[in-house]
């Protein structure tokens, strides 16, 4: 899809099942135990994890593995989503690159090093699972030792972990080293990871062969924010799902006939998350 495109179709929101998710990546602790919590006062759903349909009445989730992981713990029987699919012409696939902060190069060395599941390499290697770049301008290649998908991210996660654990991990859509720099004054080293592919994300999901948390970067044209969709309507559990579908219905005509929903269609910086 071109990327200037600016067009996008009214979001397809659901009520599923929770448990007809599959997420295609781990969950965010740090992420998704405050969710947790939120949950269990909050009044109302915010922003509505992205599925795409896996098979019969399934779904993946392209993104909000986090907010599915707290429904799922708080067993919360359906959850609020936005229906999409790769072949829409709507969803870009990209990556974050991670930026590791708060510690000291050779210490991030000494731990990948005990990682018997790969191999650093100075330099870059198109079979590498990852890429660092030091701030005084090494390149390191990570090379699994294993090659089949599921071991290849089970690498892939216990190396992110490392740096989880150990440091500061910060996301950027950025690409430039240049461009990112500056703004990480405390930064060591950029990690990079290759490109995936929509049926690595489904081939993820289906063999539970997760990949690590803030790796995938799903851009959605259309997506759905701030819903304010009542909790209380999925946390009920004696309504029919048919039944709460034809109430979502009748919410979202009534915020269309109210004027109530804005369609923008730039990219935009949101300064309240």
């Amino acid at each position: 899809m071109s990327p200037t495109r600016t067009d996008a179709p009214p979001p397809d929101l659901r009520i599923v099942m929770t448990d007809s998710l599959h997420p295609h990546e781990e969950h965010d602790s740090q992420r998704s135990l405050p969710l947790i919590e939120r949950l269990q006062t909050d009044t109302v759903v915010i922003n509505p994890p992205i599925v795409a349909p896996f098979g019969a009445s399934q779904y993946v989730i392209l993104d909000g593995a986090n907010r599915y992981h707290a429904f799922s713990h708080l067993h919360l029987p359906h959850i609020l989503v936005q229906v999409t699919s790769y072949d829409s012409g709507y969803v870009e696939l990209k990556t974050w690159q991670h930026v590791i902060s708060k510690w000291t190069a050779d210490d991030f060395l000494t731990h990948l090093n005990t990682l018997s599941e790969v191999h650093c390499v100075e330099r870059q290697d198109t079979n590498a699972i990852a890429h660092i770049l030091f701030r005084d301008g090494r390149v390191l290649a990570v090379v699994p030792a294993v090659e089949n998908t599921h071991e290849r991210n089970a690498a892939l996660r216990k190396v992110v972990s490392i740096y989880q654990r150990n440091a500061v991990l910060q996301r950027t859509a950025l690409t430039e080293p240049m461009d990112i720099w500056p703004l990480y004054p405390d930064a060591i080293a950029i990690v990079t990871f290759p490109a995936y592919t929509p049926a690595d994300i489904i081939a993820a999901a289906r063999h539970h062969a997760f990949l690590p948390p803030g790796i995938s970067r799903h851009i959605i044209h259309g997506r759905a924010l701030r819903l304010n969709y009542p909790l209380d309507a999925l946390r009920d559990k004696d309504t029919r799902l048919i039944e709460k579908n034809l109430r979502l219905a009748t919410w979202i005509q009534t915020k269309l006939e109210n004027r109530s929903v804005r369609y923008y269609a730039e990219a935009t910086y949101q300064f309240d998350e």
